[in-house]
């Protein structure tokens, strides 16, 4: 069992409008690399030139914001949520 990607309406023209993909690999990295090969494009909305996720992009792996755990390093396992979430910017 993959693990599940939840995929923002910004970035469902890359996953042909789905809202949830499936995705496989033990680290966030492994799981992003394999989402860009079944969805060619999505890494660059995601990642920067460094490979470092981009400032504006929040992902999350069960409810945990990476950065507070490993980063792309962090560890996942078949079944495990992640959510990425463009970073809402706004107001007065």
């Amino acid at each position: 069992m993959p693990v599940r990607v939840r995929v923002p309406t910004p970035l469902r023209r890359f996953t042909a409008g789905a809202d949830e993909v499936a995705a496989e690999g033990s680290s966030l990295r492994q799981v992003l690399e394999n989402l860009e090969q079944r969805h060619p494009g999505i890494r660059e909305r995601l990642l920067d030139e460094k490979g470092d996720i981009r400032r504006f992009v929040n992902i999350y792996v069960n409810g945990d914001d990476v950065r507070f755990l490993d980063s792309l390093n962090s560890k996942v396992k078949d079944g495990d949520d992640i959510s990425i979430v463009p970073a809402i910017a706004g107001g007065r």
